[in-house]
């Protein structure tokens, strides 16, 4: 029987910690204050939590924890690039995690969130009991690739491609990263405010079979769009401020830890054959692939395996403790 998401929940505690001098990260808690304690990280970068998120996990089993990343949803300052780095994005997980006094926790995400999953397990293991994790992205240059140059995803869906790269110059068409660089670091917001909702729409359209005609008219905030695309595209524009391959080259800190990665076979934003890469390296991890699922994290039978997962890892971290 096909899972749908638990019931709506409010929160029981929502507050802005802050992490330096600049930044101060939204977050918030839900479920059972004395459950299995749950990180869910969002995706992006830039993407900010739902509520919906908290929705993935048993209200009565987990204390559900959701936060934005720094300089992108409710965190401030949003949007912002400034001290705004991969290894500062896990330093703050772990100041959550001692901010909460929690010892132990179970580590979800989806997209990029299973970027940064991966790579706060890989520097902090001993603080991780297992992974769920949706849409692997290893933040490698096929995959920024992929995404952005032609003979990727542009082969699938040209014309989206060509709605992507119609706010860069003719010669910046040849290397859109470096276009939207030219862009966002102008003083033009008029040109700034287009090109986000460009960036934004392209990856909107890849992410899911379940939902078509998506186009400009959707986007219809400014602040979601601009965070996505500034923050993205930094991380991106500086190959996410990781070495090439650094999760797989470090993939051993992790191994003995049990992880569910689910991905669907139609996903056009992150390659299924990544999440075969990352499994094949993690003999502690099992590869669920969605046949008739793209990259969305809200599309029937993601939702349905995603709540299972959590499902099976609460079962799991209750009799290992028993």
């Amino acid at each position: 029987m096909s899972r749908t998401l638990y019931p709506k929940i409010g929160c029981y505690q929502k507050e802005w910690l802050s992490v330096d001098k600049h930044h101060q990260i939204y977050l918030e808690q839900s479920g059972n204050p004395n459950g299995i304690p749950v990180l869910y990280i969002h995706g992006g970068p830039g993407g900010g939590t739902s509520e919906n998120h908290r929705r993935y996990f048993d209200p009565e089993k987990y204390r559900i924890i959701l936060f934005d990343q720094r300089g992108c949803g409710q965190s401030t300052p949003s949007p912002s690039t400034e001290n705004n780095t991969t290894f500062l994005l896990i330093e703050d997980i772990e100041k959550i995690r001692q901010h909460l006094s929690i010892e132990l926790w179970l580590i979800a995400g989806g997209s990029w969130g299973t970027t940064l999953a991966l790579i706060y397990g890989i520097n902090y293991p001993q603080r991780v009991l297992g992974f769920v994790l949706r849409g692997i992205f290893l933040a490698t240059q096929n995959e920024y690739d992929w995404l952005y140059k032609l003979e990727g995803a542009q082969r699938f869906f040209p014309e989206y491609y060509q709605d992507f790269i119609k706010p860069l110059s003719k010669e910046d068409k040849k290397d859109p990263l470096l276009g939207y660089q030219n862009i966002f670091s102008s003083n033009n917001e008029v040109a700034i405010i287009a090109a986000s909702k460009a960036w934004y729409l392209w990856e909107l359209r890849l992410s899911t079979i379940e939902h078509h005609h998506i186009g400009m008219a959707q986007i219809e905030d400014s602040h979601q769009a601009i965070c996505m695309a500034k923050l993205s595209h930094h991380y991106f524009y500086h190959n996410s401020f990781i070495d090439e391959n650094y999760i797989i080259n470090n993939i051993d800190k992790i191994n003995d830890i049990p992880g569910i990665v689910i991905h669907g076979r139609y996903d056009m934003v992150c390659q299924l054959v990544q999440a075969d890469k990352l499994v094949k390296s993690w003999s502690n991890a099992c590869l669920q692939i969605l046949p008739q699922a793209g990259h969305s994290g809200f599309e029937s039978q993601t939702i349905d395996a995603i709540c299972k997962a959590t499902d099976v890892m609460a079962n799991f971290l209750e009799e290992k403790n028993k």
